[in-house]
This record gives structure tokens, sequence and C-alpha cells, in this order.
């Protein structure tokens, strides 16, 4: 039955639907419980089927918000083929379709921008003009998407509609403006357009230290160049470099400006290095990897107080005298809810309220910073956080080895302490793996910006000395 119905969705066969949905009235709800690689409404909107389009949405509108194998819903796929009317409908049912991300970080403002598709963007907009607005996976904008593609009119609708100063100003992962981007690709039309209808920065660097004035050749150049230069000088463009680069080495600079997290056959986005050796963050990855942290601290510290408020070996049930211990507690006096392990054995109840409270207090901080709103793509903040978690995980897993050492009688004290033994044996050479790791790595980092430092002073120096 699947089949039929896929077959009309390809040929657009309302009538089929009908007789399908006739025989099966739950055909369709199956596409919403169940997992399947696309709708028959991803099809339809795809080919622009409109009427077949609208009899889905009459019948079943939750299947618009239903997503395929690459994370696309059905108007991502009518935003990249500009079927205008499919996406009006598909609006119609549910605006925030617009928000919606594929797996490459993409709306469908994004899709329909890149393509060019200007109606259709026109739409988009006007239904959530704050879409416009959500970055793509590797931190480039819409914008970024317009000029790599060469929609000019695409970019000029946009810049009509989001224009301000921070977003026009956005960096993508390499720290290249839009502005960047357009002078490596020798876009006259666009960079006159970000200059005329803009706040852009043009003296804004990027991570190499490159201005959009530093991309273009001192003296000689194609008339294309020399008209962006006189573009540039007019708004009071400077060069960070005061050495002039060779033609070779600028054809470099912006091939590398152009190349970086796109790749140009397939017009993917893909993670890239920058040149600093960090990844670009993925913000939604940063968002779930901190749910998850914070759900692994929450759990963390309600383990650690029920184990304080209800500690191995329990509480006293009712005041009295303690003869369970004739070793250490008999003839010691004891009152109702106080720690039988505090009376009996006194070292072992400390050690284990010690590393249980530096669990609690540890997982506690965790939750504290998430909720305090830290800009989680800083590796130093991640860095602080995956210590907390350290010392945390390690303070339970101590206060889980006091507990054994409090409830193992005598007789088979000796086999439990070997289990403990190799335990805290694989343990710690864990954490020292971890530990000689990223100390490896840090280390590895400063010597590497050190060498930079050293690099730049030596070229500053040479500099000075030749105007001198």
């Amino acid at each position: 039955m699947e089949r039929k119905l896929h077959d009309a969705a390809v040929q657009g066969d309302k009538l089929l639907l009908l007789n399908l949905l006739e025989e099966d009235a739950l055909l369709l709800d199956r596409y919403i419980t169940g997992r399947y690689p696309e709708t028959p409404l991803h099809v339809a909107s795809m080919l622009g089927h409109l009427e077949f389009v609208d009899e889905i949405l009459a019948r079943k509108p939750e299947l618009a918000k239903e997503v395929d194998s690459r994370n696309s819903t059905p108007l991502h796929l009518a935003s990249a083929k500009g079927y205008l009317q499919v996406a009006k409908s598909l609006l119609q049912v549910n605006p925030d379709l617009c928000l919606v991300c594929d797996i490459d970080g993409r709306n469908p403002l994004h899709i329909a921008a890149m393509k060019g598709h200007l109606g259709l963007l026109r739409e988009l907009v006007q239904a959530r003009p704050w879409a416009a607005r959500v970055p793509m996976d590797q931190g480039e904008t819409i914008l970024h998407a317009c000029v790599r593609c060469n929609q000019l009119e695409a970019l000029k609708l946009l810049v009509g509609r989001v224009s301000d100063h921070e977003f026009v100003n956005c960096k993508n992962g390499n720290g290249n403006t839009v502005m960047h981007l357009a002078i490596a690709a020798k876009q006259t039309e666009t960079v006159n357009l970000l200059l005329s209808s803009t706040t852009i920065d043009v003296n804004c660097e990027n991570e190499d230290g490159f201005t959009a004035l530093d991309l273009l050749p001192q003296n000689k150049g194609d008339m294309k160049e020399k008209e962006i230069v006189e573009s540039l000088e007019k708004m009071e463009a400077t060069r960070a470099k005061d050495k002039p680069l060779s033609n070779r080495q600028l054809k470099a600079i912006r091939s590398k400006i152009l190349l970086s997290t796109w790749d140009e056959s397939s017009g993917i986005s893909k993670p890239k290095r920058r040149k600093n050796g960090k990844r670009f963050v993925n913000k939604s990855w940063v968002e779930k990897q901190s749910q998850a942290l914070m759900l692994v601290a929450s759990l963390l510290a309600a383990m650690a107080f029920q184990a304080g408020i209800n500690p191995p070996s329990g509480v006293w049930q009712e005041n009295g005298n303690s003869n369970f211990s004739i070793t250490e507690s008999n003839g010691r006096n004891h009152t109702a809810g106080w720690s039988i392990l505090a009376d009996n054995h006194r070292y072992v109840y400390i050690f284990f309220l010690s590393a249980n409270t530096i669990g609690f207090l540890a997982s506690l901080s965790i939750i504290l910073l998430l909720i305090s709103g830290l800009p989680m793509e800083y590796k130093f903040f991640t860095w602080v956080l995956m210590v907390i978690t350290w010392v945390a995980v390690t303070a339970m897993a101590f206060a889980y080895v006091q507990s054994l050492n409090a409830l193992t009688p005598e007789h088979a004290y000796s086999s439990i302490l070997h289990i403990m033994g190799i335990s805290l044996y694989v343990w710690t050479g864990l954490m020292l793996i971890l530990i000689l790791v990223h100390t490896f790595r840090m280390i590895f980092k400063v010597i590497k910006s050190l060498l930079k430092l050293v690099m730049r002073l030596k070229e500053a120096i040479s500099t000075r000395r030749g105007s001198a």
C-alpha cells in the first residue's frame, strides 16, 4: 500500500490517493507514527504537485513538519525547486517550518536564497523574518550563502530586510565577513551593494589578519580589482598588512577563503579547521552537549544527596546504646537519625562523606555554570566543565568504594579488597591517560601560539628595518 501511495505522489495522482485512503484510512497516519526515509508529501512537494499537496495537507496537516532522512521538511524541497504555490500551502499550515534546519544546518530561506528563487524567498521572509538570521552549521549567514552562490538579487532583497550592523558584519567559521567573500570572488556589484546599502565594516580582519583591502593588489590588478580598490578607498578602508603580497599569495588566500567550510562540487557545507587549529563549534551540537551534561550533573547530584541523607548501613532508628561494634563503639550512646556508619566506622564514614560531598558540590557547580548562560562555544568554559565533571565522577567512584568498604563483612573483606584494588588501578590509569592527553594538547597549543608570536615579531622587525 505504501508503494502505491509513493507512486501516486510521484505522478501527482490525486484520484489514486483518494482511492487508497478509502481502502486504508490510516495510511497517512503511519508516516507520522513510523519512520520512513520520506513521506508522500515530500515527494509531491519536490515535484510540484500542488493539488496532491493540498489534499494531503487538508487530511493530515501534521505531515508538513515530518522530516526525511536528511532532516528536510517538504518546505525545504519546495524551496530548492522554487515551487511558490506549494510553499504557500505549506506555510499556511505551519509557518514555523521556516525555522527547521536540515542536516547541513540550512533552513528553507537559506536554500531559496542560494537557488535564487526570489518570489519564494520573499514569501518565506514575510512569513518568518527572523528565520533569515539563523546561522548555518559552520557559522555562515544567509548573506554569506548569497555571495558564495553569486545570487546578487537575493542579496539585495535580504539587505532590504535584515541589514543591521551586527548581522551584516557576522563572521563565518574562518572569521570572514561577507565583504571578504565578495572580494575573494571579485564580485564588484556585490561590493558596491554592501558599501552603499549596509554598514559593513571595511576594516574588519579575518582570522588570518587580512582586511578586505589586503585581498587586493596594491599596484597592479585587473579592471574589477581596480574598481573595488577605488570603492573601498572611498570608504576609508585600510590594510592590516604593510608588506605587499605577490599575485600567487593573493590567489592562494582568496582560494582558501572561498573554499573554506564549503564543498563547491556539491554546494554542501562541511566543517573545516581554522588556521589556529580550532574547529568551528556547531551551536546545535553545543546545546545538545549542554543538555546531556545537565542531565548527568542532575543525576549525580541526586545520587550524592540521597547517599548523604541515607548513608551506608542506614541510621539509628531509636535512642539507646550502640552495641553493634565491640571494637569501636561499645558502650557509646547514640541518637535516632544519626549515622550507624559514623558510630561504628568513624574514619570510613569521614572518607565516604568527604568524597560524597565533593561529588555533590561539583555536580551543583556544573548545573550552576550551565544555567548561568556561559558561552559554551569557547574552549575555556568547555574545559572548566570537563574538569569539574571529572572531579564529580571520581568523587562518586571513591564514595562507592567507601560504601563497599563499610558494608563488607570481615570474612569477605580480602576478596572485596582485591576487586577494589584492581578497579582503583584501572580507574587511576584511565584518569592519567586523559590528563596526559589533554596536557600534551595544551602544551602543543601553547608552543604553537608562541611560535606564531615569534614569527609575527620577526615579521614586524623586518618590516620596520625595511621601511627605515
